[in-house]
């Protein structure tokens, strides 16, 4: 028996952003009231309670810092990894890495051209330092990058 597949819409400029509810908007949203709250039970926080306060504002900012260093920390990882394959993809089609002045979030945009536009974006991207959304308008087919959360 075959796993059924999600029917997935084909990805371009204006659909391929990716939002995790849970992570971008609840996690978020459920953080900032918790600061919020934190702040306020450290204000109106009496001698008694002041250090216990104090805390739960401290360990509240160590949390929100945490969540905000494990996405930066994944999507660097990402990027790397996609230096590395659009690298090699250049590679495999000229023979040549990728040209030096490209940034990684050039490159990370020049990962959704097809193979066909691929080579000649990478130059244009170099040549006119296009910024990562002038990249991805200027694919005319989008190859999907399911793969990156």
């Amino acid at each position: 028996m075959q796993p059924k597949t999600a029917i997935m819409k084909e990805q371009n400029f204006k659909n391929h952003a990716r939002y995790v509810a849970g992570y971008h908007f609840v996690s978020s949203a459920l953080l900032l009231a918790i600061l919020i709250g934190s702040i306020i039970n450290l204000v109106h926080s009496t001698e008694g309670n002041c250090y216990s306060a104090s805390l739960i504002t401290a360990l509240t900012v160590v949390v929100i810092l945490i969540w905000f260093y494990s996405r930066t920390f994944a999507l660097k990882a990402q990027d790397r990894a996609i230096r590395a394959e659009e690298n090699f993809r250049h590679f495999l089609a000229t023979g040549k890495p990728l040209d030096a002045r490209l940034t990684v979030q050039q490159i990370v945009a020049l990962r959704f051209a097809g193979d066909d536009e691929f080579v000649a974006l990478v130059k244009r991207a170099a040549d006119e330092n296009l910024s990562n959304p002038d990249i991805k308008k200027a694919i005319q087919h989008w190859r999907a990058d399911n793969d990156r959360v």
